[in-house]
């Protein structure tokens, strides 16, 4: 066990996983009972609120990144589109229980996806499920998912960023698990490029 003196910072400081891909942490930022947008704050890992939500939707499910994941070329490349939005791999966690906090790191098995493109810039969200959920545990792609629940994570981030003069947001594919399993080793590659090779 290591101990630490300082708490780790999420996106920099924590592992990706026990076993990578298909076992991975998602740091959780945003619960479905929040109506603000929060995002962790780059430089020091704190929550920091990002913006109230314009509408009424909030997240049908739990919402953060995977941490030392990181959304560049090899995202882009996916996706086709020019860029990944330079932040860390987004993952929305299903759980039978309710989470009302957010802060927290817990273990999920990926399903699949969502290819967001946000403003020309790849966007991609994984999503899984908490791993040994009594309920969802079971599932193993994004096809065992209801589809009533898949398009409310689209609905929720076709509207999440609508404002005055257009929507700058697209849901270009639904993604099955392989896929998934593609954008978590290029997220890995793209944050091992960005920040372990300039260390």
């Amino acid at each position: 066990m290591t101990i630490h003196r300082y708490r780790p910072h999420p996106w920099h400081g924590l592992s990706s996983g026990p076993a990578f891909p298909d076992r991975l942490h998602a740091y959780i930022e945003i619960t479905p009972f929040d109506s603000v947008k929060y995002e962790v704050d780059k430089e020091s890992g704190f929550l920091m609120v990002d913006r109230p939500q314009r509408l009424s939707s909030l997240p049908p499910t739990l919402y953060g990144f995977v941490p030392q994941t990181y959304c560049g070329p090899r995202i882009a490349a996916l996706a086709n589109t020019a860029k990944g939005d330079g932040d860390p791999l987004d993952i929305c966690v299903l759980s039978e229980r309710a989470i009302n906090r957010a802060d927290i790191l817990l273990r999920a098995r990926p399903l699949g996806g969502l290819l967001m493109v946000d403003k020309g810039e790849a966007d991609d969200k994984i999503v899984a499920v908490i791993e040994d959920d009594p309920i969802w545990g079971e599932l193993k792609d994004l096809s065992d998912v209801p589809a009533a629940l898949v398009e409310r994570l689209k609905h929720y981030f076709m509207t999440y960023k609508i404002a005055p003069g257009g929507n700058p947001v697209t849901i270009d594919a639904v993604y099955d698990r392989e896929r998934a399993r593609a954008v978590l080793y290029a997220a890995a590659e793209d944050y091992a490029e960005r920040f372990v090779a300039r260390s």
